[in-house]
């Protein structure tokens, strides 16, 4: 009883404060700040000092803000018209046809980038008109990509995973190595998704493509050779242990100011305008951070993590049961809440089930990143919805409705990972450790 008291007090300021506009970092310390002065006799000020310096000087998060400058970098860079111009000529063939280069932009723009929005935007800039000029269906068209942007988060670098690594304390280069074969095999799915729907789709009636000889196909595909050197140096360096995450960005932004400096799109005011993206996008989840290490610092006072841990223990749910009660709380939990919100309020809470369920915290992490992405395209929040409405002035509601399929696939993307762990857990078990780790 103590506990429920507890849990609507802080849900009451919680909501009270982010209702109010006030930024979310801020209202994460506005509830710390009254559970620790209404649960504790402790000095609230020292504390809250002591713990957003701990929170905030980690040196592992130093690569969040070199990977969202990488992003921002290449953001900004003629990336998405040779990403097309490359992928265009083996995908017309395809059940499908350049429908799949929105899948696979995303697929290979999110190994240079952490951010779904910023996947989005790039390869959207490009292949919507593309599209919309050859006849494919509008519908598919919004809803491939919106869907397919959500893989930002999971392939690495990915800025979630390195937020859920920092927030439980593990290994940022084995959650980005967990994230590769799911990422691949829910593009996979998706491009499956948009083959059937070629077959069946009644307003599927695109123009014809002109046929390219296979050396036209290898010669449109040196467009394609800048970026996959720099997601190479990136993951590969991470792989065999030659960097660590944090190095491997350092890495990736050299060759991001590379990459735009050979296209000649490199100039101070590109530059300058990355950078600031990068430092107020930095800024912003590092404060998010900061206040959520504080309320997790304040719920442990209360003993509420471990009150809840304990409850749901006498409920005595098997691992499925644990999980799909996770799946329908952070789904609901995302229709309010950005995804790094959603992984930094609830680890305190639910890092101790998971570990007390025997559950591999890598392989959560993972399906945290699946359940996240349903939740950038749910409204009301569904922060992919807002991009694609802005890229395309579309109502919100057909933006929803054109991505419900893609939705539905994560959803089975999540059932996936429950039957076959391996797919999350092989290649971090078989990862060869940097000297640094």
């Amino acid at each position: 009883m103590e506990n429920a008291s507890i849990i609507i007090l802080f849900l009451f300021v919680l909501f009270t404060l982010l209702g109010s506009g006030i930024w979310v970092g801020l209202a994460l310390m506005g509830v710390a700040w009254v559970g620790m002065e209404l649960f504790t006799t402790r000095p609230v000020g020292d504390v809250m000092i002591t713990t957003i310096w701990s929170a905030s000087s980690s040196w592992t998060l130093t690569a969040l803000p070199m990977f969202i400058w990488m992003g921002e970098i290449l953001y900004r860079t003629r990336l998405s018209e040779d990403m097309f111009k490359g992928l265009s000529p083996w995908m017309a063939p395809l059940p499908g046809g350049l429908v799949h280069t929105n899948i696979v932009g995303c697929t290979v723009f999110a190994a240079v980038s952490g951010s779904s929005a910023a996947t989005l935007t790039t390869v959207g800039k490009m292949s919507i008109p593309e599209l919309r000029r050859r006849n494919y269906p509008e519908r598919m068209i919004i809803g491939t990509l919106t869907g397919a942007a959500t893989l930002g988060l999971m392939i690495p670098p990915s800025l979630t995973l390195i937020v859920y690594g920092v927030t439980i304390n593990e290994s940022i280069t084995k959650l980005f190595f967990a994230g590769i074969l799911p990422g691949l095999f829910l593009a996979f799915m998706f491009m499956g998704y948009v083959a059937i729907y070629s077959k069946i789709g009644k307003d599927w009636n695109p123009n014809q493509e002109n046929k390219l000889t296979f050396a036209e196909k290898i010669k449109n595909s040196r467009f394609l050779l800048p970026v996959i050197l720099l997601i190479v140096v990136v993951i590969g360096s991470m792989y065999l242990g030659y960097a660590t995450a944090t190095e491997a960005a350092a890495f990736g932004v050299i060759g991001g100011l590379l990459l735009a400096a050979g296209q000649g799109s490199l100039n101070w005011k590109t530059f300058t305008e990355s950078l600031m993206g990068a430092t107020r996008t930095s800024a912003m989840i590092a404060l998010i951070l900061a206040g959520a290490a504080f309320l997790s610092l304040s719920m442990g006072f209360t003993g509420l993590p471990r009150g809840l841990a304990d409850l749901i223990a006498g409920w005595e749910l098997t691992r499925f049961e644990l999980l799909m009660v996770l799946l329908v709380f952070y789904i609901i939990l995302g229709c309010f809440l950005d995804g790094i919100s959603s992984v930094v309020l609830t680890m305190a809470v639910v890092e101790p089930m998971i570990r007390d369920a025997g559950i591999d915290l890598i392989w959560f992490g993972i399906f945290i990143v699946v359940v996240v992405e349903m939740a950038q395209i749910t409204p009301p929040i569904g922060f992919n919805l807002f991009v694609m409405q802005g890229m395309t002035n579309h109502e919100m509601s057909y933006i929803a409705r054109a991505a419900i399929p893609m939705f539905l696939i994560m959803v089975v993307m999540v059932f996936v990972l429950i039957w076959f762990p391996e797919l999350a857990t092989w290649l971090p078990d078989n990862l060869r450790q940097s000297p640094t780790g």
